[in-house]
């Protein structure tokens, strides 16, 4: 990508990193709580517990006093070796090897094959429209195509959309996702991710030039899978999570194959010239959430602070629905006469909604906005200085 498409040196597209790493991690309670979560795991792995159990616990800030900063090990060391000597290295070179020796002191089985054969996937996708808009979505193993057909069903089910959604959007958003996901997980296959907290990343960028990019990158379950590599600093992902165990599957392991994942970025050109970029994290609840922000704009000609203060509803499988406690009661009503239906607070952790993010830009006026996911202590929308 950096190749292909950037206009700086690659040393100083990873400076901001090492600063970042070598700084450390600054220790807020919303850090202290996400530690404390996934506690038993790391302290499983001494390299993990030496980084984020220090003192056998979560570390947590004290009355007064400044926070505590955690130590991450090599990880400045490995991303200036990175700066130094390319992204190759990672794959082929000195730091490959380093990578390999580290994982198999820690017991998992990685040669130095499984790292020189990685190849990105790169595609060109054409998109497709929903109602005056054009959608360009993730195509392959993602839910992109998984939100390209819930669109199709709800273009059906929605017909006349105005003013705000109401019990007949919200009814058309249920009945459409749950028959996607259901052609999903029959057809696709499925993977128990989704139904554990995550840790992934979703972030939305335009450019002082417009250019838009919707990005997501996960670790799949939070901490990934909770192993710190010693010696290079690596918190390793568990994207093996994705595939399904069962044998015979479209979804089933086997040797150089890629998973079905839950990422679902995309990037909306809407017939008024402006351009959003959306995404989330949150496993399987993301397309959930990309779904109806997306109708919210196009539908109903939201603005990006509207679209995210409006209360959503969550169906990632099966038949049960699980609605914001802020929605409106008549929909709740309305939404509990056709399904199972459980009504839940949006509140910080753990999110049942997902964790959306949503960056737009007109092109007529220049200007540029962004919305965070707003129950997040820490998501925000930053303007260039």
């Amino acid at each position: 990508m950096a190749e292909r498409f950037a206009s700086m040196p690659w040393n100083q597209l990873l400076a901001p990193a090492i600063e970042l790493a070598a700084e450390g991690l600054s220790v807020d309670w919303y850090s202290s709580l996400k530690i404390a979560s996934a506690g038993v795991e790391l302290a499983r792995f001494p390299s993990s517990r030496a980084v984020y159990l220090p003192d056998g616990h979560a570390p947590v800030g004290q009355w007064g006093a400044a926070p505590p900063v955690i130590s991450l090990g090599a990880l400045r060391d490995t991303l200036q070796r990175l700066a130094e000597h390319g992204a190759d290295d990672f794959y082929r070179g000195l730091l490959a090897e380093d990578i390999v020796t580290d994982a198999r002191e820690v017991g998992i089985t990685l040669g130095p094959d499984d790292l020189a054969g990685y190849r990105p996937v790169l595609r060109e996708t054409e998109g497709f429209g929903y109602r005056d808009a054009h959608v360009y979505g993730a195509t392959g193993l993602s839910a992109g195509p998984t939100l390209q057909h819930t669109l199709q069903l709800l273009e059906q089910q929605l017909t006349d959309p105005s003013g705000t959604p109401d019990s007949t959007a919200y009814h058309a958003y249920a009945a459409s996702m749950m028959k996607a996901y259901d052609q999903r997980l029959r057809e696709l296959g499925d993977s128990p991710e989704g139904t554990v907290p995550s840790c992934t990343t979703h972030l939305n960028v335009v450019d002082r030039h417009g250019n838009v990019v919707a990005l997501t990158q996960t670790l799949l379950s939070l901490f990934g899978s909770k192993v710190v590599l010693p010696n290079t600093g690596i918190l390793m992902n568990n994207g093996v999570m994705w595939f399904d165990p069962r044998p015979g599957r479209s979804n089933s392991i086997a040797p150089g194959k890629r998973p079905l994942s839950n990422m679902c970025p995309v990037i909306v050109h809407q017939a008024s010239g402006a351009r959003t970029a959306l995404g989330a994290s949150g496993g399987r609840r993301i397309m959930a959430a990309v779904l109806q922000l997306l109708s919210f704009i196009v539908d109903y000609r939201m603005s990006v602070e509207q679209a995210m203060h409006q209360p959503r509803i969550d169906v990632s499988g099966g038949e049960d629905v699980t609605t914001d406690a802020k929605l409106d009661e008549s929909i709740i009503r309305h939404l509990a006469s056709e399904y199972p239906l459980s009504r839940i607070p949006h509140g910080v952790y753990p999110s049942m909604f997902a964790c959306p993010g949503i960056a737009q830009h007109d092109p007529s006026t220049g200007g540029s906005c962004g919305g965070a996911f707003v129950m997040s202590p820490v998501a925000a929308a930053v303007a260039e200085s």
